[in-house]
Order: structure tokens, then C-alpha cells, then sequence
């Protein structure tokens, strides 16, 4: 069972996680939910579409201009105020390495912190414990926040994956984080190259096996672009795809931009493995 917030999931039930940037400069929109407004109808559609948990970053995740935590916190804390008190029951994370930054947004109501960085800042644990907020651990290869990798090396990047992302959730849980509360994530792109990611994802299930649920940010990140040679707003049928085989090895959250589309796939998927059962079943039966 996983649990975040008032949310309950069994463990075969597939969640989508919304990327909602408070930034000027994301990769994906170029800032389109900068500002509240757009960010505020961006929650809600996303909900209405099927997304689960919403997850607020403030600063971009690539080389860019300098954010501070205290930045960081203006662009974030007021707006997940403002989220939990339009929507209760959704399941609030932010996206953040600081733990200064985690402290604030847990006073202001999130559920989750999403540390994409690796656990590079140790108090943020502690911050989630502390909380009773969930933890997602993820595998970055050692790398410092906003870097990109470059000539990076694994003798085998799957048990450097496990190695690093189980030790880091034990250690939360050991810190007082609820177990049912934590997260692990292979941290596409993030240390890797190309190749990495692609392993990663053919190697998922060995992650599914540890027994501590999967969260996958897969969406139009780069080595899809580099898999296809697509740009980046041409990379949603390779991320669906890497979407679909994540979710037949058993990974559970996906963070994602397009929503809809992501909620058909897990559906479909999902009613493949015989998990749940089609929404309409007339055929052969008139």
C-alpha cells in the first residue's frame, strides 16, 4: 500500500504525478506556468484528467540562472497553499533538493518532497520524518544540482541505482519517514547518458523487486530525444512508449506532462496485466 497524504493506492494501482514548473524557464513550456494563473488552471486540469498528485518545482532542473532558497520559496510555498485549499484531497510534492525550501512547503500543506537531486541535502529527510511527508529517493549519480552529466561511467548502473536509491530509503525510514510513504526513482537523465536511461528502463523490475514502490519522470526528457532524434516537442509517443514498458515491469507513479494521454496508456496497461477491468465490455456479447 502506498500512501501519500489522505491518499490511499494498492500496490497495482498506476498514479500519475502532474509537472506543474514555477519557473520562467523549464525545459518543456518555457514558463507557461509561471505565473498563478496558468499554473492554478494547469492544476486543474490536470485533476480533471486524472492526475493523482501534483507535483510544484521552482527551480529548473538543467544549467540556467541562479534561483536562491528564498526564491525558490516565493515561487513555490504561496502556490501550494493556494492549491490545498482549492483541492483537499490531492496529493501535493514539491520538487526541491533544500531543505529549507521543504520546511516551507510542508507548513503550507504539501504531502510529498520529490529530492530529484539524490539526497545532496541530508536534512531534507529529515524535513519529510519530521512531517510525516513522503520521501522520493532518486538515483542521481552523484551529481551536483542543475549539472549535466558529462563522460559519465557505471560499472553496472542498475546496482549503482539500487545501491544508492534503497540505501536511501532506509535511511528515511530509519530517520521516522512512514514507510508506506517512500519512493524510489532511477533518475532518468540525471548521471546518465542515453544508454543509462535506456538501461534503466529494460532494468526496471529489478527495482519493482526490492519491494519499495517506483516512481519514473520519463516525460520528453532527453534520452527519449536522443533515442528518436525528436525534439522536444516531439517526444511524446517515445515517452509514452517508455511509458507503457515501465508500467508492464511495474513501476507505480509516473511524473508526467501530458496527462490524458499518460492515464490511457496506464489504463491500458493495466487491463492488459489483468489488473483492472475494461471500462466498457460489449463485444461478442449482443
Amino acid at each position: 500500500m502506498l500512501r501519500l497524504g489522505r491518499r490511499e493506492f494498492d500496490a497495482h494501482e498506476p498514479v500519475v504525478m502532474a509537472i506543474v514548473n514555477r519557473t520562467p524557464d523549464s525545459f518543456y513550456d518555457q514558463g507557461a506556468t509561471f505565473r498563478d494563473e496558468p499554473a492554478l488552471a494547469r492544476v486543474e486540469q490536470a485533476v480533471a484528467e486524472g492526475a493523482a498528485i501534483i507535483d510544484i518545482g521552482g527551480v529548473k532542473a538543467g544549467p540556467g540562472e541562479e534561483v536562491d532558497a528564498d526564491e525558490e520559496a516565493r515561487r513555490t510555498v504561496g502556490f501550494v497553499a493556494e492549491v490545498r485549499r482549492r483541492h483537499p484531497d490531492v496529493v501535493i510534492s514539491v520538487d526541491t533538493w533544500r531543505h529549507e525550501v521543504g520546511e516551507a512547503v510542508c507548513e503550507a500543506g504539501a504531502d510529498l518532497l520529490n529530492d530529484a537531486w539524490g539526497g545532496v541535502d541530508p536534512k531534507l529527510a529529515e524535513v519529510a520524518a519530521r512531517y510525516g511527508a513522503g520521501l522520493v529517493c532518486t538515483h542521481a549519480g552523484g551529481a551536483e544540482p542543475r549539472t549535466r552529466p558529462h563522460r559519465v561511467t557505471y560499472d553496472d548502473v542498475m546496482a549503482d541505482i539500487l545501491r544508492v536509491t534503497v540505501g536511501l530509503a532506509e535511511r528515511a525510514v530509519a530517520l521516522g519517514v512512514p514507510r508506506e510513504s517512500v519512493l524510489i526513482d532511477p533518475g532518468h537523465d540525471f548521471g546518465k547518458n542515453t544508454r543509462h536511461s535506456l538501461e534503466a528502463t529494460r532494468r526496471l523490475g529489478e527495482m519493482v523487486e526490492t519491494g519499495w514502490p517506483v516512481l519514473v519522470s520519463l516525460s520528453n526528457k532527453d534520452f527519449v530525444g536522443e533515442t528518436l532524434d525528436r525534439p522536444v516537442k516531439e517526444r511524446v509517443v517515445g515517452t509514452l512508449a517508455t511509458t507503457a514498458v515501465s508500467a508492464w515491469l511495474g513501476a507505480q507513479v509516473y511524473r508526467v506532462h501530458e496527462v490524458a494521454e499518460t492515464r490511457q496508456v496506464l489504463d491500458m496497461v493495466a487491463s492488459i496485466a489483468g489488473h483492472r477491468e475494461p471500462a466498457v465490455a460489449r463485444r461478442g456479447l449482443a
